[in-house]
Order: structure tokens, then C-alpha cells, then sequence
């Protein structure tokens, strides 16, 4: 066979087999590696990608089939995407054929064509001021050239002619045959005419931490550690800047689709080029339209969430992560890789420099800048000047709440009301109550689904579980002894209607999942809070994340115990983070801000220490006793979980998994725990349990997780076990 003949192809999706081997077809190019082919499969056919030209196959001859397809003619992703997928797949554990599929838009994972690229049109160069004079009897025409001739030599794009005209595609086609129009590829804007509004100044801080970030000497993984309201977003600004001049890409990922709209207007508000926007709330063709910009190098900003990561860009000179502590970079089912991490790997594959910003970073990350791995500039002051917020400690033990506010919160509130500025209520609890019981038997609504109470909706008369969705009407009495129920614990739901009735000259802004839903909705309630339209904000973590309110006088964290006594080994991090963040949005322009946390345990030493130290004060501590205890970023971590309908199929399986560790795992400095139970040990009718796998080196564990994941699939399962492995977890339970 010739060189080249022969195929090495990863095909996907749904299908978790090893790569397999194809011929190439016997007539037309042979297709590159990275891109797709129609491959024969048992009796079906699947979308297949090419990884490899092979010289010879362990396979026999007779049995090699010739692939059906060549979908693409060049490649789909840039060398250096590819190989950090063909990375991510075997660091995480995930079939490579289901990696490259998730990738890609839905259209092109089925074997859909890439878009034909947008095109512009103009005025043919030898066109005079006389024509339109020959157009006088075809005003459809004469209107048409009209608006060509005012945009001069930059044209007009397709969809501006839809809204100006119809018919226009005929009429261009005219005008065109005339040699009075043509079309055109937008090109990529000059440098001098790149900026749509002049850059601010910045402050000596956001100087500095500009020039610590060198966009022209290669790798670099830098930390932008900024206080809230620090300015670190016009760094970011500036930093693409200097990459847009020198002629490459830049992506910016940020952690919700919430934060995308925001972050997109400011850079297209700066700078005159196009810009590709993906997130999961596009539709399947904005999508693909989106990631053919990237990869086509049509679109020289790209913002995205997690996802975008894997977003070809041909010529990409920078990755921002913003908010990079966010547990939202890493996907929780399927393909379970964390968005952060990879963007650190591409940018070190593709040599690139890489700025991780956060108010409250992880410790992994800043670990890494205590090992040397990261720089860390740092943002200290708020740009307008003012001061950190005072804080204040509500022992709720000596002020009981009224409707769940102690009698300083709502003098606090009072008095910052009076004043003009709005006030931020934070409580992380959908719902208008947590609890629906019963008091004298003590009974309660739980879901019959899972190991969960349902919450109450009062205005739509719903009990709901947040874990399934089950939902069902509230009984009017227990079932079990006849008594009229009672609402244990409150919402956000009930705290609006509390709110309202107390404060009836301030309008209520509530934001949480619930009460917002899809963007223009969040666009019209932030609007209403930037035009003071609202005065007191109430919500969940959906406030915390990357707005800016800059009449906000007063925060007030409504029930700061949650999270304190969690069971998870980040629950201290996350709660530390989320006080933090919550609190930095405290702050008049110029006047300090007011935080009032209510607990019950006003001594407790993670309270006492943020108030104290700060952030930066907790994490040495924090790190502090991950290094004692074993957890990371000093071990590294794999899950395997398991569920099935049966609790007995569940621990039969992991038994069996178990069983199939490699005989020199201990001496590998692997072992492995359990099995053991979900936190929530039943959800959706599914009983969840699971093993983990802990080593203090990374490169051991790797070693491990590629004998055992192969050994745990060539396994028999009970009847109806569905098993995945979970590779630096967020949370293990």
C-alpha cells in the first residue's frame, strides 16, 4: 500500500470503541488529518475524523474498509487545537471520537457542511458620480448602489441589504452584471482604524499589571489577582489591544452565559473589528456561523463560555479567562474537563501568553504562582478610589430576625435607602421556603424521586425539587395525620414579598434562576437596576458574578452560615469566595460601602479571618491545611461513579471495579477509597455511589487511571449500571 493510503480515524459521536482503521478512498485526495470522513461501522455508517496517515495497519488486509466520505478538504481544527483534544481526551478519560465530536457545532458533529463565508458588497472602483443618473428609471436599483456608494470601499454586508431592500439578492445580481457592484471577504481592519473609542487611562496599578503581561515573548500564565471593581477588565482591554495591533486572535472566556452580553458590548464598543460571541443560548446556526468566524479567522474576538475553549482560531495570540475561580469552567456530565486548565494547555501548546483574572482565585492557581508556574500582578484599589466596605457581624443568636432580617440589617438599610443608594440582599436559596412540615407529626413534602425535601413555590402553589424537577401541588393538610401545614425557612421568593410589604416605596429587583430566564429578561432587570429604577436587590449567586452597581451602598448576606459545614473539601474555598465577591460589589463610586453578614456563629474562624486578613489571609490558611490533610492542589484526584435503580447493582459494580486495580497501585502512591455513597444518595430514581482514586503525583495518577478506566470497561455490569469517570473534581460527592 502507498504511503498514506491507510487511516487512523477516532469516530464519534456516542461510540466509546478504540481509534479504528481505514482505507483512504480509492479515487480524489486523500483527506488531511483533522479532518471529517463518512466511515463504515458495522452495518450503519458514522462521522469519523482522520488523526493519522498510517504506512501499515495490525489489522489484515481483507478486513480494512475503505471509508464512504471525505466530508472535508482541509482541516477542521488548527494542529494545535487537535492535539490539545487528542491531551484532554486521554487526561480526562473520554472516548477521543466523543471529545472531537462535542467540539464542534451540532450541524458539523452529523456530517453538515461549514457555512460559505459572509460576503460584502461595494461599488466597483470605476464606478463615477454619473451612474446613479443612468438608474433614474430602476429605483430599486439606483437605492441599492446609493447605499454602496455612502459606505465606500468597506461595503455593506449581506444582512444590512436584507433590511434594506427586498429583493435584493436579484437586484445586486443586476448591478453586479452592470460591473457597478461587487463582492468581497471583509478583510481584517487596520491597526489605525482598530479602536472605536479611545482607551482609558488607567491607574499606576492597572499600568503595572499591564506591563508585567508581555503579549510578544511567548507563554506566559499570569494571575490578575483584583480586588472587585479593581479595573481589571480595561486591562484586559488593553492587553487585546497590543494583540489585535500585531495582527492575531484573542478569545475571552467567561463563566455563564449571563456574563457573555456584558463583556462582548464592552469590546465591540472598543474595538472596530468582528467578533464571534458562543455560548450554549445561540441557536444551532448562530453557532456554527460563530465557530466558522473563529476558525476562518474572520472573527478576531471570540467570547465564549467553557466551551469555546476548543473554538479553532488560526492565528490566536491571547486567551483571557475571566473569573477563572468560577466552578462553572468545569463540566459536570459527559465530557467532564475543566475549561481554565485547558485554556492554560492550549496557550503553553500554542505559545501564547494566557491571564487568568479573578478577585478571588482558586488555590490551585495560586499555588502555582507560590511554585513559580504563574506571575501575579495584582489589583489592590478600586479604580474609583473608595475605600473597602465596613463590615459588620449580626450574631442572629442575640438579634432574632423578623422575616429573616436582624433589627441592624434594617436599620442599615433604612439608613442607606434614605440616602439615595440601593441596598444588595444575598440569599443563596430559591423558592419561598426550603421546607413544607407538618408540626405535630413532623412530617415533610420530600420528593419521591430523591433523597431531597421539595421546596415551595407559594405564588404558583408548586412544591418543586431542584435536583429532578418533579413537581407536584402541595396536599392541604399532612397526609399522615390531617394537621394544616407549615413553611419552614425562607427563599428568595418569600423574602421579595417580605421585602416589599416592609419597604413599600422602594421597588424589589429579585434575580435568581427562577425570575430570570433567558437574556433579555436579566438585559431588562439590570437595565432597571442601572437606572435606579429599583432600589433594593435581592438574589442568589446570579448577583455575585461580574456586575456593577455603582449606587450599591449596602450588602447584606442574609444567612452567612450556608456552606460553612459542608462536606466537601472546597466548601470553606467556595463560601470564602462567595462572601468575597458578594461583598465587593459594596460601594458608592467614592464612599465606602456597608456589609452586614448575619450568622449564628459570629466566632466562627473562616468569618473572623475574612474580616481580618481578607481573602488573601484565608487562602494561606486554606492551603495551609489542604498540604496537612492530603486534598489538592497536593493530591490529585479521580472519581469513579456509578448509579443504577438498585443500590445492590451499584455496589456490586464498584466491588468489581475495584477489584480490577492494578496489583502495584500502592506502590504506584495511588489508592484508592470506597466504595461509598453519594451525599445524596438517591436522585431520579437512581441509586449513586462511588470510588476515588487519590495520589500526590499528578503523572502517577495518569499512569493508574490508563490501566484501570481500560479494565473497568472490559468489565461485566449488573443490569442498568450507567458508570463515568470524573478527573479533578469539583466535588466528589
Amino acid at each position: 500500500m502507498s504511503s498514506g493510503s491507510l487511516l487512523r480515524v477516532a469516530v464519534g459521536p456516542r461510540f466509546a470503541a478504540p481509534l479504528l482503521d481505514y482505507l483512504a478512498p480509492a479515487e480524489g485526495p486523500v483527506p488531511p488529518v483533522g479532518a471529517r470522513v463518512s466511515a463504515p461501522l458495522g452495518k450503519g455508517r458514522r462521522t469519523g475524523f482522520v488523526l493519522e496517515h498510517l504506512d501499515a495497519s495490525d489489522v489484515p488486509a481483507e478486513r480494512l474498509r475503505p471509508v464512504l466520505d471525505v466530508l472535508d478538504a482541509e482541516p477542521l481544527w488548527d494542529p494545535v487545537t487537535l492535539d490539545v483534544l487528542c491531551w484532554a481526551a486521554n487526561y480526562y478519560c473520554h472516548p477521543l471520537g466523543q471529545v472531537l465530536a462535542y467540539a464542534l457545532p451540532k450541524q458539523l458533529r452529523g456530517g453538515g457542511r461549514l457555512p460559505f463565508p459572509p460576503l460584502r458588497w461595494r461599488v466597483c472602483e470605476n464606478v463615477s458620480g454619473e451612474v446613479p443618473k443612468l438608474l433614474s428609471r430602476a429605483p430599486k436599483q439606483l437605492e441599492l448602489l446609493e447605499a454602496l456608494l455612502a459606505a465606500g470601499r468597506n461595503g455593506v454586508a449581506e444582512e444590512a441589504l436584507v433590511s434594506l431592500t427586498s429583493g435584493w439578492r436579484r437586484i445586486i445580481r443586476i448591478l453586479e452584471e452592470k460591473e457597478l457592484a461587487e463582492s468581497f471577504e471583509p478583510g481584517t481592519p487596520d491597526h489605525a482604524d482598530m479602536l472605536r473609542e479611545e482607551p482609558l487611562a488607567l491607574s499606576p496599578e492597572q499600568s503595572a499589571a499591564v506591563s508585567a503581561m508581555p503579549m510578544s515573548q511567548g507563554y506566559a500564565c499570569h494571575l490578575l489577582d483584583g480586588v472587585t471593581a479593581s479595573g481589571k477588565t480595561e486591562v484586559y482591554l488593553h492587553l487585546v489591544e497590543q494583540v489585535l495591533a500585531s495582527g492575531r486572535q484573542c478569545l475571552l472566556l467567561a463563566p455563564e452565559i449571563g456574563l457573555t452580553p456584558q463583556l462582548a458590548d464592552r469590546l465591540k464598543a472598543r474595538f472596530r473589528v468582528p467578533a464571534a460571541v458562543l455560548h450554549s443560548g445561540l441557536n444551532d446556526g448562530e453557532r456554527l456561523n460563530a465557530w466558522a468566524d473563529a476558525r476562518a479567522g474572520r472573527a478576531r474576538l471570540v467570547v465564549g463560555t467553557r466551551s469555546a475553549v476548543f473554538v479553532p482560531c488560526r492565528e490566536l495570540g491571547l486567551i483571557v479567562v475571566d473569573e477563572e475561580h468560577d466552578p462553572s469552567y468545569k463540566q459536570q456530565d459527559g465530557f467532564r474537563y475543566q475549561a481554565r486548565d485547558l485554556a492554560v494547555m492550549r496557550a503553553s501548546r500554542a505559545r501564547i501568553p494566557v491571564v487568568l483574572g479573578s478577585a478571588t482565585p482558586a488555590l490551585e492557581s495560586l499555588l502555582n504562582v507560590q511554585r513559580g508556574r504563574y506571575t501575579h500582578p495584582r489589583l489592590t484599589k478600586k479604580v474609583t478610589g473608595s475605600r473597602p466596605p465596613l463590615a459588620r457581624l449580626v450574631d442572629l443568636n442575640r438579634h432574632p430576625p423578623e422575616h429573616g432580617l436582624s433589627a441592624p440589617l434594617l436599620q442599615a438599610m433604612s439608613e442607606q435607602l434614605d440616602s439615595g443608594a440601593q441596598v444588595l440582599l444575598y440569599l443563596n436559596r430559591r423558592g419561598f421556603a426550603p421546607v413544607l412540615m407538618c408540626p405535630d407529626c413532623r412530617r415533610t413534602e420530600e420528593c419521591s424521586h430523591c433523597d431531597a425535601r421539595l421546596v415551595f413555590y407559594r405564588r404558583r402553589d408548586l412544591l418543586l425539587c431542584h435536583h429532578c424537577g418533579a413537581r407536584r401541588r402541595p396536599p392541604p393538610v399532612c397526609e399522615n395525620c390531617g394537621s394544616p401545614l407549615q413553611t419552614i425557612g425562607r427563599g428568595t421568593e418569600r423574602l421579595e414579598e417580605e421585602l416589599q410589604a416592609r419597604f413599600e416605596d422602594y421597588p424589589v429587583a429579585r434575580m435568581d434562576r427562577d425570575n430570570v430566564r433567558g437574556r433579555r429578561r436579566l438585559e431588562s432587570i439590570l437595565g432597571g437596576i442601572r437606572e435606579r429604577h429599583y432600589r433594593i436587590l435581592l438574589g442568589t449567586q446570579m448577583l455575585t458574578k461580574g456586575h456593577d452597581f455603582p449606587s450599591l451602598g449596602l450588602v447584606g448576606v442574609i444567612d452567612a452560615d450556608q456552606g460553612m459545614f459542608s462536606q466537601e473539601f472546597r466548601g470553606p474555598e467556595r463560601l470564602a469566595q462567595t462572601l468575597v465577591q458578594v461583598a465587593g460589589r459594596a460601594g458608592r463610586r467614592e464612599q465606602p460601602g456597608l456589609l452586614v453578614l448575619q450568622t449564628r456563629f459570629p466566632e466562627h474562624p473562616l468569618l473572623r479571618q475574612l474580616l481580618k486578613e481578607g481573602y488573601g489571609g484565608f487562602a494561606a490558611s486554606a492551603l495551609d491545611l489542604r498540604r496537612l490533610s492530603g486534598w489538592p492542589p497536593f493530591a490529585h484526584l479521580a472519581v469513579l461513579r456509578a448509579n443504577a435503580p438498585e443500590a445492590a447493582s451499584v455496589r456490586e459494580f464498584l466491588d468489581r471495579a475495584k477489584a480490577a486495580v492494578p496489583e502495584n497501585a500502592a506502590g504506584s502512591a495511588v489508592e484508592v477509597l470506597g466504595p461509598a455513597p453519594a451525599l445524596m444518595e438517591r436522585r431520579r430514581d437512581r441509586n449513586h455511589a462511588h470510588l476515588l482514586a487519590r495520589s500526590p503525583d499528578r503523572a502517577r495518577l495518569q499512569a493508574f487511571l490508563g490501566r484501570w478506566i481500560p479494565a473497568v470497561r472490559e468489565l461485566k455490569r449488573p443490569r442498568r449500571v450507567s458508570w463515568s469517570v470524573d478527573v479533578d473534581p469539583a466535588e466528589i460527592g
